[in-house]
């Protein structure tokens, strides 16, 4: 019993600490120009243009070059001499918003009962009270992709804006792909099965997840029946995948090893779905296969073990190197836990340290990201007539020791960069007389 109230007070004290007020509120909307001048700009897509200007008006990037006259009026200019200039950059999936704490139930909402919820839509659970979220964008990082979990079938993703009173507002494209968790092809050995006395799985594993692959075919059979001729009822599940046929969504499936791989490429040449690889950490192997079906891949997170024992100790680290080198679109994305995504510019900046470019690798995590997430037209690159989501940090934005974001704009609105961790910082710097 004692154990139980001592658990319960952790939790309530820090559901109590989540809710304290860091005085961090969404910018309010800007329509007058903004001028952001002498700074080294990052375009997004390989160039990089020194002492360059970018004029921002109504939200949209207008003019970007060298010679741009700004007037005298009373208008917004920055100043970043010498410092860099970049597309504000996207996490491609992830749980923000739906998950405060991982260890305290009450604060996450990510995952549905039941193995087909393809009718799950991750926007309407997301919360923008998140503290989560302020920290996350103080690392450059503007836009997410928020994903369900849990089943086979686990709903819909939207990308959201990381600066909003709700989620209405904070929907940046809506519903833009159903997530599909493969089930598992090899077996993963538990070295700790044994000593904890965990039941072996009974029968073929394998065999079970061929069958659960058919289940999911035939769903989408049905769907796609449903899609073309006049239902006498509404069907929620099957009205949720009618994108995936009309090319509106994508089929974002979930899964490492090639021979999973192979059968979401099934999935491609069946239905016609366009198809998203999330994980992949084998995907070199098929990337001929990969890029002869335009299928992209989003690698979940760099700074890990390989999949399988036999595979290269550093296979992480250069994985995105053989895909850029194969012609396959990726992006690299950080789904760690702990950190929940702020890592995600130092990911990229491993991956150039194993052969990629730095534009490369930052292609990985703004053009590249919202090109595969539908939203390339409107964003991830500092280019005319794109959404003004943009960051300006002091060193590389790749590098941990030099990353310092002194401004971020989202769709022309200068937006607040304080943060729970950056006022206890200067809580504790005042208490012990260092401010």
């Amino acid at each position: 019993m004692n154990k139980m109230f001592y658990t319960i007070a952790l939790a309530l004290s820090i559901a109590n600490t989540l809710c304290a007020q860091d005085d961090v509120y969404p910018s309010k909307p800007y329509a007058g120009p903004l001028f952001i001048k002498n700074g080294i700009i990052h375009i997004g897509n390989g160039q990089v243009m020194e002492g360059g200007t970018i004029e921002v008006e109504n939200g949209k990037i207008m003019r970007v070059g060298k010679d741009i006259p700004i007037p005298m009026d009373d208008v917004k200019v920055f100043d970043v001499k010498g410092q860099h200039v970049y597309p504000g950059l996207i996490l491609s999936s992830s749980n923000l918003g739906l998950v405060e704490i991982q260890s305290v139930k009450a604060t996450s909402d990510v995952t549905e009962i039941g193995d087909l919820n393809p009718n799950i839509r991750s926007a309407v659970a997301y919360n923008t009270d998140s503290k989560v979220i302020n920290v996350v964008r103080g690392n450059g990082i503007l836009l997410a992709n928020v994903v369900p979990q849990g089943g086979i079938l686990s709903g819909s993703s939207s990308v959201m804006q990381l600066d909003a009173w709700n989620w209405e507002d904070a929907v940046y494209q809506g519903e833009n792909g159903i997530h599909m968790n493969m089930p598992p092809l090899y077996l993963k050995p538990n070295p700790f099965a044994a000593m904890m006395g965990s039941a072996q799985p009974t029968g073929d594993p394998v065999k079970k997840s061929f069958e659960q692959i058919e289940s999911i075919k035939s769903f989408f059979r049905q769907a796609q029946a449903y899609s073309t001729q006049p239902a006498s009822s509404t069907n929620l599940k099957f009205e949720a995948v009618k994108g995936l046929f009309t090319k509106k969504q994508k089929l974002f499936i979930h899964c490492d090893v090639a021979k999973e791989i192979l059968v979401a490429i099934d999935f491609v040449k069946e239905f016609g779905f366009e198809v998203v690889i999330v994980g992949g950490s084998e995907s070199f192997q098929v990337a001929d296969l990969l890029k002869k079906y335009n299928i992209a891949v989003i690698l979940m997170q760099m700074h890990e073990l390989p999949t399988l024992a036999d595979d290269d100790v550093d296979l992480p680290y250069k994985l995105p190197y053989l895909l850029q080198k194969a012609g396959v679109l990726f992006a690299i994305n950080d789904e760690d836990g702990q950190h929940r995504g702020m890592n995600l510019p130092f990911n990229a900046g491993t991956a150039a340290a194993y052969g990629l470019t730095k534009e490369e690798a930052l292609s990985a995590i703004t053009l590249n990201a919202a090109k595969i997430l539908g939203i390339g037209v409107r964003t991830g690159s500092i280019e005319v007539g794109k959404d003004a989501n943009i960051v300006v940090s002091k060193g590389d934005i790749l590098d941990m020791r030099t990353n310092a974001i002194t401004l971020a704009v989202i769709q022309g609105r200068t937006i607040d960069l304080n943060n729970k961790h950056k006022q206890l910082y200067d809580r504790y710097m005042l208490k012990y007389g260092l401010k």
